[in-house]
């Protein structure tokens, strides 16, 4: 059967507006699909809901479809999007009257099951994450857009290729084939350029990186690119920085099928065009992950700034005056950070100061609130030398909690609603045809470099890096781009030095997983993000700069690999 070739417009609820439009024109494309979902994105629209309950789905999509329905229907791209967030039937409903104030013939279908709100009255929101079989049922009886909640990133790829191909559950290498090329384009540009660890290098423009598209065959394997001219670049370390992006061990587990990334090979296949193939798959596991959101109370926060001499002093005067208002309001938690950021004899004011932060959380807002902000004010004049903020804090706002939870996947009622209203179940996978998820055995270590010179230097002059987040846990992955750095890398780079490297994850379990095929090492690092992005619980909530700050650690390098 031909190629399908299949679009990314957006990865995340917010990203380019225009990106649309210049895929639907920029070059062929049969599927045009959309990420708006995060989880963080889903307490946003969970709160949106709890003013209008009406609202809950992503309404950028549809002010971006308003400009570019008729071009989609004109060049025969159907467009698959999880934009519907918690209300997706009420975003397929937009659609449709949309379709007809324009006067455009298309037929809308949804796909819903995803919402187990009422099994978790506690929660703000509580959404399975389903495949992409309901999507595929739409798109099989004739949809052109199909609009989705919670369903897994690489669902929105998925989904297309089973249709298009006529894959069954059971095809599991074909399905993680499509799995790997849906998590590559799940976020949009960074396979293109973007967030790229090595970006000075090769002289390419990423100003504007286009969006990425994959071609997808009927065995799975597919080819990783984006349209001619479009700016940003495709190369076997793109590629391979959006693999680790997110991800953990050998074993990828999603409603679907396993992919096992233990088996991804990646061959430059011409110009910004990256062959992925040899991906296998096993039965998917027998439960559904189940994504919760909630209050989990008020936070406040005031960074003081201090200058010039006497840093420590100064932030220890702060704290000793701040702590009598905690003895009277005793906020269940306090955070202070001191950022050295200040130079000696620095020629500006603002290299010469350090900053201080303050967070203080707790079930009550009184306790975060007026009585916090007034006792932070009040120091203005009777504080250390100099003293002033980088905004006054306010009365303290509420701050959200992700957790995951597991339920079978037979529990789910998985439903197809076509345009026309009938509603196609679509059926968990047989208990036989389950499984779930072990550990794979370590593979072999390469053979350690031969011994010679080192030289002190910045882990990154030989590795790549990215990392980002999976509620309250974060992950690096980490990878060397030549077969001599790699026996360097999985060697040197251990769980243990990883902790000496990064001193906040001393205390914290840290795994590492290898994955020779790409030359790369995944670290799990539990609890770093506390109760994940919404409870901004350290500096970088969503740890996407830990990568980073891991390739500036110096280690004792081989002088053969600088």
């Amino acid at each position: 059967m031909t190629v399908l070739r299949v679009g990314n417009a957006s990865g995340f609820y917010g990203d380019r507006f225009d990106a649309l439009r210049e895929m639907l024109t920029g070059g062929e494309l049969d599927v045009l699909t959309g990420d708006y979902l995060a989880e963080l994105t889903m307490l946003i629209l969970g709160r949106d809901r709890l003013k209008d309950p009406a609202a809950g789905y992503a309404r950028t999509f549809l002010r971006q479809l308003e400009e570019c329905l008729g071009l989609a229907h004109d060049r025969g791209v159907r467009i698959v999007t999880n934009a519907g967030g918690l209300n997706p039937a009420g975003l397929a409903a937009a659609v449709r009257d949309m379709a007809d104030r324009l006067g455009i013939p298309v037929r809308v279908a949804h796909v819903e099951g995803d919402d187990l709100g009422a099994a978790h009255p506690d929660s703000l929101t509580a959404h399975a994450y389903l495949g992409g079989f309901g999507i595929a049922a739409c798109l099989r009886e004739g949809a052109d857009i199909v609009v989705t909640g919670r369903v897994t990133d690489a669902a929105l790829v998925t989904g297309p290729a089973a249709a298009h191909f006529g894959w069954g559950p059971t095809q599991y290498d074909r399905l993680a084939g499509a799995v790997v090329a849906g998590h590559v384009l799940e976020c949009g540009t960074q396979a293109t350029g973007g967030n790229y660890a090595f970006f000075t290098e090769g002289g390419h423009d990423l100003r504007h990186p286009g969006f990425p598209l994959a071609e997808i065959h009927e065995d799975g394997s597919c080819v990783i690119t984006k349209h001619p001219g479009t700016g940003g670049f495709v190369d076997v370390g793109t590629v391979t920085a959006q693999l680790l992006y997110e991800t953990a061990g050998a074993r990828y587990a999603g409603p679907d099928v396993t992919a096992r990334l233990d088996t991804v090979t990646l061959t430059q296949d011409g110009s910004d065009r990256v062959r992925i193939h040899g991906v296998r798959g096993e039965a998917p596991p027998p439960t559904l992950k189940v994504g919760r959101t909630r209050l989990g109370g008020f936070r406040n926060e005031v960074v003081f700034v201090l200058t010039g001499l006497d840093i420590e002093a100064k932030a220890a005067l702060v704290k000793n005056q701040m702590a009598q208002t905690f003895a009277k309001s005793s906020p269940r938690e306090v955070r202070w950070e001191l950022v050295r950021t200040d130079r000696a004899d620095a020629d500006t004011e603002e290299t010469a100061s350090a900053l201080l932060r303050l967070v203080v959380r707790d079930p009550r807002q009184d306790a975060v609130g007026r009585s916090f902000s007034g006792a932070a004010i009040e120091l203005a004049l009777a504080g250390y030398p100099g003293f002033h903020v980088l905004a006054p804090p306010g009365k303290g706002s509420p701050y959200g909690v992700f957790e995951a939870a597991y339920v079978p996947q037979e529990d789910v009622e998985h439903v197809a609603v076509l345009d026309d209203g009938r509603r196609l179940p679509v059926a968990a996978p047989r208990a036989a045809d389950t499984r779930v998820p072990a550990a794979v055995a370590e593979p072999d270590l390469p053979e350690p470099p031969p011994p010679g010179p080192v030289r002190r230097a910045p882990l990154g002059l030989v590795a790549g890096a990215r990392s980002g987040d999976k509620g309250g846990d974060a992950n690096v992955g980490v990878w060397a781009r030549t077969d001599e750095a790699w026996r360097w890398l999985a060697h040197e780079l251990t769980a243990d030095r990883f902790r000496q490297l990064v001193p906040e994850s001393r205390e914290l379990t840290v795994t590492r997983h290898l994955l020779p095929r790409l030359r790369a090492l995944n670290f799990v690092v539990e609890g770093i993000l506390g109760d994940g992005v919404a409870a901004q619980h350290r500096f970088d909530p969503q740890a996407k700069a830990l990568g980073e700050w891991l390739r500036s650690r110096h280690l004792d390098i081989p002088e053969a690999l600088l």
